[in-house]
């Protein structure tokens, strides 16, 4: 068992924290968010993800895991530290490191015995060593270690990725920092990848943009399928078969949202720019997500012919299925889009409403998909819920003003569809 502190009960600081609780080690998360600790310590999850309030629950029954805002002893009382501070992306792409550098000081002020200092956070190249020289500055005569640990979490199903890891990278520059770590992670007995500090930070930033640039080109090529009718779910089928490219994130769509994949990249564009060595190909990822939105708006006014007076039920508002976030939410755009031409918005989301309502102002929020659709012109699915998968769309159907369906997330069976009388149109999918 380790006595383990994470600083900052954000998303992945948060489900950090319980699963290695839940891994039986003593974890203390802190937050500076007054109102986030109260929640937690009430047994309340500030954040939706599929089991994360059923593990932290267990994890305080037995006493595995509290909530503070006092730094001060959480560090003094650990042996590994964890920053999971929120990295947000500046005006120029790069990321602002400011609270890093802050938790750094404060984490240096309470050193009273060795420690490791682990980022969690993701953070550009050698920003590690920055985290080392300012706790060196700050601290007297205590040793410590840095190390990089970055995270693989994908946004609803988090939980399950941290348990069951496909690979766990830690990069360290001793022994001890390495022994440490392994002990950590040894009961999920993953495959461990260990490397220096530079090539860990560097690991995280080059596999979140390889897949981001997996769905901007699935997204070019659905375009040149609809240039043509020709079937993109078809062409990713028989590419993802060949073992060297996969089928994994090759879902043509809307694009990508969430707040890693757009700040990842644009942090690594910002950084490789600044070493001296640019990285043009990231510029296009970003510039086919950002015109993909466009491009569905597009497909919309195509299909509706005047957008000026119509309703429209927008079925899903956070940037995927299984989660609230918002941040970077394709949904944002593509509204505010279609309000600018006048278009009225219904819209649902299982969990994200209440996160939306701040974004999106004018909205009309309906209690369940039903009342979304009612009376609309159009129903527009930019979300991947399942349950929109399941829902009576023959119901749907008779509510509508003309049964129109523009799928953003080629989520559903365009034969289904088309036998219950839809007039459906998908990304890079022969339209009925």
């Amino acid at each position: 068992m380790q006595k383990v502190a994470i600083i900052g009960a954000g998303y992945v600081g948060l489900v950090t924290g319980a699963c290695f609780a839940h891994l039986g080690n003593k974890v203390v998360c802190v937050d500076n968010d007054l109102k986030k600790i109260k929640m937690l310590n009430a047994g309340k999850i500030p954040i939706y993800e599929p089991g994360l309030d059923r593990i932290v629950r267990q994890a305080r029954k037995k006493k595995k895991i509290t909530f503070t805002s006092n730094i001060g002893p959480a560090v003094q009382n650990s042996d590994i530290v964890f920053i999971c501070v929120n990295t947000p992306p500046k005006d120029d792409g790069g990321a602002d490191l400011s609270y890093v550098e802050n938790v750094s000081r404060e984490i240096a002020k309470n050193l009273k015995r060795y420690c490791l200092i682990v980022e969690k956070s993701t953070v550009p190249v050698q920003t590690g060593e920055r985290v080392y020289q300012t706790i060196l500055d700050h601290v007297r005569g205590v040793e410590f270690d840095v190390a990089s640990n970055p995270e693989f979490l994908r946004e609803g199903s988090a939980i399950e990725d941290f348990l069951a890891p496909d690979r766990v990278v830690i990069g360290v520059s001793s022994a001890r920092a390495e022994k440490l770590l392994r002990q950590l992670y040894a009961p999920l007995k993953a495959r461990m990848v260990v490397t220096d500090i530079k090539s860990a930070e560097i690991i995280k930033h080059a596999s979140n943009s390889f897949l981001a640039t997996k769905i901007s080109f699935i997204n070019s090529v659905a375009r040149v399928c609809d240039a043509v009718g020709a079937d993109v779910e078809k062409v990713a089928e028989g590419m993802g078969l060949d073992p060297r490219i996969g089928a994994s994130f090759l879902k043509a769509g809307i694009g990508f949202g969430g707040f890693c994949f757009p700040k990842d990249l644009a942090a690594f564009l910002h950084m490789s720019h600044a070493l001296g060595v640019p990285f043009n190909l990231l510029k296009e990822v970003l510039e086919i997500n950002e015109t993909q939105k466009q491009y569905y708006v597009k497909l919309i006014e195509k299909v509706l012919w005047n957008l000026r007076g119509k309703k429209v039920a927008m079925l899903g508002l956070a940037f995927k299925g299984n989660t609230d976030d918002m941040r970077f939410a394709p949904s944002i755009d593509i509204i505010e889009a279609l309000q600018k031409e006048g278009v009225t918005i219904q819209a649902y989301d299982p969990q994200a409403m209440e996160r939306a309502k701040p974004v999106l102002r004018g909205v009309k929020y309906a209690k369940d998909a039903y009342e979304a659709c009612k009376g609309a012109d159009a129903v527009a699915l930019v979300t991947d819920w399942k349950e929109f998968k399941d829902l009576d769309w023959k119901r749907i159907k008779k509510s509508l003003h003309q049964p129109v369906i523009l799928d953003g997330r080629n989520f559903l069976s365009p034969q289904e569809m088309k036998k219950l009388g839809f007039n459906y149109h998908a990304i890079g999918r022969k339209a009925f």
